[in-house]
C-alpha cells in the first residue's frame, strides 16, 4: 500500500489540476480501497487498445493517462519518421467526455508539431480506420469504449495501414510511454495545427462502403429492415449507406437514434445481448420486418436478427453471420473467377466452420489471435494475396480491406444484400445458414463470460487460468481431450502421440482444448473488460435441412451438459 500511496501523492504537484488534487486528498483521507483501485497499476493496452473507467488515477481514463500515451506516441512517430510532415486523424464516439478527451489528445499532438485532422462531431470507428489511409496519416486515434458500460472510455491507436497497432509497434510505443513522467506531457496546443474535418471524409467513406458492400441484390424494394444505432455513432453512416444502395424500407428506432453516452434505453449497448435489441425486435414484429440490425456505440460490431424456420425473429451470433457473409463473398469472387491467391480470416476462438468453408472453396483460412488488429496484420503481411473477408465471434466482420478493423457499416449493407437476394429467390438468410450446415457440418457455439472486477477479480482470473493449466480438462461430455493448445507457451500438444509442435502466433494467455469428437473449449481473460471468457464449439453432421431442429436440439443439449460438468451453467 505504501507504493500505491506514493504514486497517488505524486499527483499532488502543481502540474495537476486543483480539482484532481482535491479528489486525491479526499481519497487518501477517506477511501483507501478506492485509492488502491485507482493507483495500483497503470492503464494498459489490451486487445482493443486502452480501455477503462473514467476518473482520477493511473488506472483510469483521464486527460493525464491519455495525454501521456499521446506524448509517447508523438515521440515514437517522430523517431520512426524523422524529417517528415507528420499527420494524425482523430475520431470519437458518443461517450461522456469523448469530445473533450479527443480535443485534449489533439492538443498534445499539435503541441508536438504534428498536424491533426479532428472530426468535428462523433464518427464511427470504421470511418476512422478508412480515414487513416485516405488522408495518408501516420496514425489514427479513436476515443471509444466500444460496448462497455457508460462509465468507461478508451483510446485505440491505428497505424499507417489503417489497422490497430500490433508488434513490434505496440511494444515500442508502450516503451516510449513508460519512459515518460506525467510532467513530460506537452499540453500547450498549437491551434493552427488542428484541422476540423467532416463531409470530405464522410463522402469518401460512404462511397467506399457502398462500393464494397453492394452486390446489386434483387428484391430491395420488398425488403423490410429495422435499424437501431443503440444511441451510438452508426446513425451518422448506416442510414445513408443503405439509402444509396437502394434500400427504401428502413425503419429507424427513433428512441435510440440520438447519440447518448448514458444509453438510457438499454442495460448494455451491446448487440451481442438480446436485451439491447428489445425495442427493435418489438418494432419488427409490429411491421412484419425481414431483418433487425443493431450496432454498438462506435459501430464496429453488429447484431442481426432474422426470421427463423418458424417465422419468428431470432438473434444470430457472430459465428453464424460471419460464416454466411464469408460464403456470400466467396461466391461473388468465384463468379468473377478465382485467381488462386484468395484468403479469408478468423480468430482462434471463433467457429472452426470457417476452416471447413475455406476448404470447400479451396482457399486459405488464416487464423489469428482475438482482435481485428491481427486480421489487419494478415493483410499487411500478405501483399500478394487477395483478402476476401473475415470476422470473429464477437459480432465483427470486415468486407475486403478498404477498412482495416471491424466494420458494422459495410457489414450491415452486406447482410441486407444477402437477405434481400435470398428472399427474392424464395429463400431467406436463415435458410441459407441451414444450407451451410448441411454442406459444411453443423457447428454450434456458446460463449460464457464471468465478470471479476477490481484487484481481487484480476487475481481470481489469474488463478482460474493457472488452475486450468495445472489441472487440464480431461474430457468434455465424455469425449476425451486429445489436443491442448497453450498460447501462453505457443505450443500445441497432441495427447495421443505426445507430439509438441510450436504455434506460429504471438504468445497470448489462451488455452484451447479439443476433444476426439471435435468439441472445443477455449479459456481466455478479456483484454478490454474485467472478465474471463469461455468459448465452446460443438458439431454434428446434418444430412438434410429437414432434420435441422432435431440436430439443433441435440447440440443444445450437449452444450448444456458441458457447462454443467464445468460448473459454468
Amino acid at each position: 500500500m505504501n507504493d500505491i500511496l506514493a504514486t497517488a501523492q505524486s499527483w499532488l504537484t502543481d502540474f495537476f489540476d486543483p480539482s484532481v488534487k482535491e479528489e486525491i486528498k479526499h481519497l487518501i483521507a477517506n477511501d483507501q480501497e478506492e485509492l488502491k483501485d485507482r493507483f495500483y497499476k497503470n492503464m494498459e493496452f489490451g486487445t482493443g487498445g486502452m480501455r477503462g473507467v473514467m476518473g482520477v488515477g493511473t488506472n483510469r481514463i483521464n486527460k493525464y493517462t491519455l495525454g501521456k500515451s499521446t506524448q509517447g506516441l508523438s515521440n515514437y512517430i517522430k523517431k520512426v519518421y524523422p524529417g517528415e510532415a507528420h499527420k494524425v486523424i482523430i475520431a470519437y464516439d458518443c461517450r461522456h467526455n469523448s469530445d473533450t478527451l479527443a480535443r485534449t489528445v489533439a492538443e498534445v499532438f499539435s503541441a508536438n508539431d504534428i498536424e491533426v485532422y479532428l472530426f468535428s462531431e462523433l464518427r464511427t470507428t470504421p470511418e476512422l480506420s478508412f480515414g487513416v489511409r485516405h488522408l495518408n496519416c501516420h496514425a489514427g486515434i479513436v476515443l471509444t469504449a466500444s460496448h462497455n458500460p457508460p462509465e468507461y472510455n478508451g483510446y485505440k491507436v491505428y497505424w499507417t495501414d489503417g489497422g490497430q497497432i500490433v508488434p513490434p509497434q505496440d511494444g515500442a510505443i508502450i516503451a516510449e510511454i513508460n519512459a515518460l513522467q506525467y510532467e513530460d506531457i506537452n499540453f500547450k496546443a498549437k491551434e493552427e495545427a488542428i484541422h476540423l474535418i467532416d463531409k470530405e471524409v464522410d463522402d469518401a467513406f460512404i462511397e467506399a462502403s457502398v462500393k464494397n458492400g453492394n452486390f446489386n441484390a434483387a428484391g430491395k424494394d420488398a425488403f423490410n429492415i429495422v435499424f437501431t444505432s443503440l444511441h451510438g455513432t452508426s446513425i451518422t453512416a448506416i442510414p445513408e449507406v443503405l439509402n444509396k444502395a437502394g434500400y427504401t424500407n428502413v425503419t429507424i428506432i427513433e428512441e435510440q437514434a440520438v447519440p447518448d453516452g448514458n444509453f438510457p434505453t438499454v442495460v448494455s449497448p451491446n448487440p451481442e445481448e438480446p436485451e439491447a435489441l428489445t425495442l427493435a425486435l418489438k418494432k419488427a414484429e409490429e411491421i412484419g420486418a425481414d431483418m433487425v440490425i443493431g450496432t454498438d456505440p462506435d459501430s464496429d460490431r453488429l447484431g442481426i436478427a432474422v426470421r427463423n424456420l418458424d417465422g419468428k425473429m431470432e438473434l444470430l451470433n457472430g459465428n453464424q453471420t460471419m460464416v454466411l457473409m464469408t460464403k456470400f463473398l466467396l461466391d461473388q469472387r468465384k463468379k468473377a473467377g478465382f485467381s488462386g491467391d484468395e484468403f479469408i480470416a478468423s480468430t482462434i476462438v471463433s467457429t472452426p466452420m470457417m476452416h471447413a468453408l475455406a476448404e470447400s472453396y479451396n482457399v486459405e483460412c488464416k487464423t489469428g489471435l482475438t482482435g481485428f488488429k491481427w486480421i489487419a496484420k494478415m493483410i499487411l503481411d500478405s501483399p500478394d494475396q487477395f483478402f476476401v473477408g473475415g470476422g470473429e465471434e464477437s459480432f465483427g466482420f470486415m468486407v475486403g480491406d478498404f477498412v482495416r478493423d471491424k466494420d458494422a457499416v459495410t457489414a450491415t449493407l452486406l447482410a441486407c444484400e444477402i437477405a434481400s437476394d435470398a428472399k427474392a429467390k424464395g429463400s431467406s438468410f436463415y435458410k441459407q445458414l441451414v444450407d451451410c450446415y448441411v454442406a459444411y457440418g453443423f457447428y454450434k457455439e456458446k460463449l460464457v463470460s464471468l465478470t471479476k472486477k477490481g484487484i481481487t477479480g484480476a487475481e481470481e482470473i489469474k488463478q482460474m487460468m493457472k488452475d486450468y493449466k495445472d489441472n487440464p480438462v480431461k474430457s468434455l461430455d465424455g469425449s476425451e481431450v486429445i489436443i491442448v493448445d497453450d498460447y501462453n507457451t505457443a505450443t500445441s500438444t497432441n495427447l495421443v502421440s505426445g507430439t509438441v509442435t510450436p504455434i506460429d502466433l504471438p504468445k497470448s494467455n489462451v488455452l484451447i482444448y479439443t476433444t476426439e469428437d471435435g468439441t472445443r473449449m477455449a479459456a481466455r481473460p478479456s483484454g478490454t473488460e474485467p472478465k474471463i471468457k469461455f468459448y465452446f464449439s460443438v458439431n454434428a453432421a446434418l444430412d438434410t435441412k429437414e432434420n435441422f431442429k432435431i440436430v439443433n436440439d441435440l447440440l443444445d443439449d450437449k452444450l448444456a451438459r458441458i457447462l454443467n460438468e464445468l460448473n459454468l451453467d
